[in-house]
């Protein structure tokens, strides 16, 4: 087998510093393609929130406020924060985005007005700082619970603060406007006597900075608590994008039903285990001589088309691919956990994978090109499975039958066939599906051979070209 490293010869150090540049940038890719989507999300949910938040408070009005002017004003205004939320959701992305904050001050500014300045269709004339009786202050925790759905813990804090500078610009605001009735101010006081306390709480024209001062504390600490909470949050998003890549990872190597194992599984794979597994290897025959006469990009598109096809079949037939082998690959049916049809897979993946490369040389000869001829080997046994290496893992299949199925997969040049099977996994395919499966039908026994590395000869079946194998 030809291997394709050989042919770039490039440096190993420069190699490892490409991957691992390319991981860290596939990770940072995942984990923002992560939180753009959290981001959409959040804010479509924050927004349809808004609006049944709003439609409660509409229903509210009819209750609190008898007048139907007042109710009309204050629909109004209900109005333009849906409209704001819209309008947020449009120019929402990830990221600092000025327009998207601008809306969110408008939200607070909007809702600020409406605590500290009273309905002009009113038809009481009470003083203004009877605004701050009515405990309007709980509305900002509506506006500040939406965001958490939406935005980053720094622009949950960022809201906080706007919240509390612009209250602290209401209220002073609030106590610079006159008094409007001075005489009811003179009765409560004479009333109160010298009960200060008193009179803050009954008075119309009083501000309480207490409880002003109150409300800022407690919704600071309510701001920064649910920070911490989208920030705990975000983390979780990035943690699961990094294993949806992970997930993704496998699935470049195993069968998606093996990679939702896989994802199950608490055993770990470097757990060292020896199990019967269907081993086949792939290779195209005289592909030496086929990549000197081309050009380096003809050879990688050639490998390309070729490596799709098989990995293909290999995922189609509950397959894991083991490694690619330049021209050439291994795949094994049984790991990293057995089943109840190895061996007739690996059969049936084979047979595919003969087809598939039947209609690609049917491609090529259309395109002008050479066909390629490609054989296979198959054997079934016990082998060890585990990771090896230090610092850079590989989960390893190794074992005599690994090296068998390699023997037999060259064996198919002196026999001039394009399959050689053990009788072993021949045996034991039978035994899952039965002698009257299709599979063994093309199939032809024959004598033992001595095969190199093993003690014994190795009893074989064979299944020759189709007509459509190209010869190289």
């Amino acid at each position: 087998m030809t291997m394709l490293v050989e042919r770039l010869d490039l440096p190993t150090a420069s190699a490892r510093e490409r991957s691992r540049r390319d991981t860290e940038a596939e990770t940072v890719q995942f984990a923002q393609a992560a939180l753009v989507a959290a981001k959409r999300d959040g804010l479509r949910l924050a927004v349809r929130a808004r609006y049944v938040a709003l439609a409660v408070i509409a229903c509210l009005l009819l209750v609190i406020n008898p007048s139907w002017k007042e109710q009309l004003y204050y629909v109004v205004l209900l109005g333009l924060f849906a409209l704001i939320g819209w309008g947020q959701v449009k120019v929402g992305r990830l990221g600092v985005s000025r327009p998207e904050l601008a809306l969110l001050f408008c939200d607070l500014a909007l809702l600020t007005f409406i605590a500290v300045v009273p309905n002009p269709f009113s038809s009481e004339h009470w003083p203004v700082a009877m605004q701050l009786h009515f405990g309007n202050f709980i509305y900002f925790f509506v506006l500040l619970a939406s965001a958490t759905l939406a935005y980053s813990w720094r622009t949950v804090i960022a809201m906080g603060t706007w919240t509390s500078v612009l209250w602290i610009v209401g209220v002073v605001w609030v106590w610079w406007q006159p008094d409007r009735a001075p005489e009811l101010t003179a009765r409560i006081l004479a009333a109160t006597g010298h009960d200060h306390r008193l009179f803050d709480l009954i008075s119309p024209n009083s501000i309480t900075f207490g409880a002003r001062l109150q409300e800022i504390v407690v919704f600071m600490i309510v701001a920064v608590t649910l920070a911490i909470a989208v920030r705990r949050a975000n983390d979780l998003v990035i943690r699961h994008a990094a294993v949806e890549r992970e997930r993704g990872n496998l699935a470049r190597y195993f069968s998606p039903n093996v990679v939702e194992q896989l994802s199950t599984n608490d055993e770990p794979l470097k757990q060292v285990r020896t199990q019967h597994v269907a081993v086949l290897f792939v290779d195209i025959v005289g592909f030496t001589a086929f990549a000197d006469a081309r050009t380096p990009e003809e050879v990688v598109r050639t490998l390309r088309q070729f490596h799709a096809l098989m990995e293909q079949e290999v995922f189609r037939h509950s397959g894991t691919l083991d490694k690619y082998l330049g021209d050439g690959l291994m795949a094994t049916f049984g790991t990293p956990f057995t089943g109840a049809a190895d061996a007739s897979n690996a059969l049936r993946c084979a047979q595919a994978m003969m087809a598939a490369a039947d209609r690609w040389n049917g491609q090529r000869k259309a395109a002008g090109e050479a066909p390629l001829r490609v054989s296979f080997g198959l054997h079934y046994g016990p082998v060890v499975l585990g990771d090896i290496g230090l610092t850079c893992l590989e989960f390893a299949v190794i074992g005599s039958t690994v090296n068998a199925a390699s023997r037999l997969e060259a064996l198919t040049r002196a026999l001039d066939c394009a399959l050689v099977a053990s009788d072993d996994l021949v045996t034991r395919a039978k035994a899952e599906f039965g002698n009257s499966d299709a599979a063994f039908r093309p199939l032809e026994a024959q004598a033992p051979q001595a095969t190199r590395g093993l003690e014994h000869p190795i009893a074989i079946w064979t299944q020759p070209r189709t007509g459509g194998s190209g010869q190289n």
